[in-house]
């Protein structure tokens, strides 16, 4: 029998060394609309999430404009039931504009704000609670600076600026980077949005994301517990198998591979199991904890961190929050 661990931390280290963790780990994360406007209310609505639910590690969420307003952008909240804003000025609108983006301060402006956030939580948590900032990949910003689809013409007409921007962008958030490295955080949490065949074709992936992708996580890998997360359906796994991280987090029940198939392709930590919709939001207590028991069985609770495939809806009942932390715990 695994050794009760004394930490959270220490559970996450023996769940990525390849032993088998006295519980199977946990995390869900969610966003905090309104109160994600200042580092204070975000840090206090990530640290009330987290006392409530005591998950095994920490995922910081601020609204996705966090790393673009300061390049003009911005969004306001509508009340979706995933916590998201809905964005309402998108600074590029011509091709030249990727090209008068400036490379930003980390310390000032709105990512000056969410380094605050993180020391907050550094505080209280740290260092028995791993704590992860979420950093959205250079292609997923460039889609905010400029729209889904005119980024995508843009990329397509005009890849020459397109490419000019996404250069800017790459070398903010390695600066950025670079700041978070001196608190006492465990990693990024790295969000992939176009790593779809619904959106992508295989060269242009390779073109406009995989090497910025990687620039940045060359950058973070002082951190120990980075996790890659590659959103959406019909998803290039494959292509992202290799980037260099901890786990790799996707929705697994709605996508493929399953995570008994990724375990055969990935050497690290496979983190998912619960449908966050389907079973968070809309199943009872009893549906969490028999999926979350699945995926356990699935795994044998090796190299596996329960979770789901993204944020966890804002409507979700307590009761099927508790459920999720509780079920790895009851487990034999």
């Amino acid at each position: 029998m695994a050794q009760k661990a004394t930490s959270h931390r220490e559970r996450i280290e023996t769940c990525l060394s390849g032993e088998k963790p006295d519980a199977v780990p946990v995390a869900l994360w969610r966003h905090s609309p309104v109160d994600d406007q200042t580092p204070e209310g975000l840090a206090a609505a990530t640290a009330d999430f987290q006392r409530h639910y005591d998950f095994d590690l920490i995922k910081v969420t601020p609204a996705s404009s966090f790393c673009i307003k300061d390049w003009g952008a911005d969004d306001r909240w509508t009340g979706n039931d995933h916590g998201t804003r809905d964005y309402v000025v998108y600074p590029v609108q011509n091709p030249e504009d990727w090209e008068k983006l400036q490379i930003l301060d980390p310390c000032a402006g709105h990512l000056g704000k969410q380094i605050t956030c993180l020391q907050l939580l550094v505080e209280e948590f740290s260092p028995h609670t791993p704590i992860l900032q979420t950093i959205f990949n250079p292609l997923s910003q460039a889609k905010n600076l400029a729209g889904s689809e005119r980024l995508l013409v843009h990329l397509r007409r005009y890849p020459g600026a397109v490419t000019a921007g996404l250069k800017t962008i790459t070398q903010t958030t390695i600066r950025f980077i670079e700041e978070i490295k001196k608190l006492d955080i465990a990693g990024i949490f790295f969000a992939i949005q176009h790593a779809q065949y619904g959106i992508f074709s295989e060269s242009e992936f390779e073109i406009f994301c995989r090497p910025f992708d990687l620039q940045i996580l060359v950058s973070a890998d002082k951190f120990w517990l980075n996790v890659v997360h590659i959103h959406g359906e019909n998803i290039m796994f494959d292509q992202v198998l290799d980037y260099p991280s901890a786990v790799l987090n996707w929705h697994d029940r709605s996508t493929q591979p399953s995570l008994v198939e990724a375990q055969k392709k990935y050497s690290g930590v496979v983190c998912g199991g619960l449908r966050q919709h389907e079973t968070i939001v809309l199943g009872a207590p009893q549906e969490v904890t028999a999926e979350a028991m699945d995926a356990v069985q699935s795994t044998d609770g090796i190299k596996f961190i329960l979770g789901t495939g993204c944020v966890t809806p804002i409507i979700a009942p307590h009761g099927n929050l508790l459920a999720a932390r509780n079920s790895v715990r009851e487990m034999p």
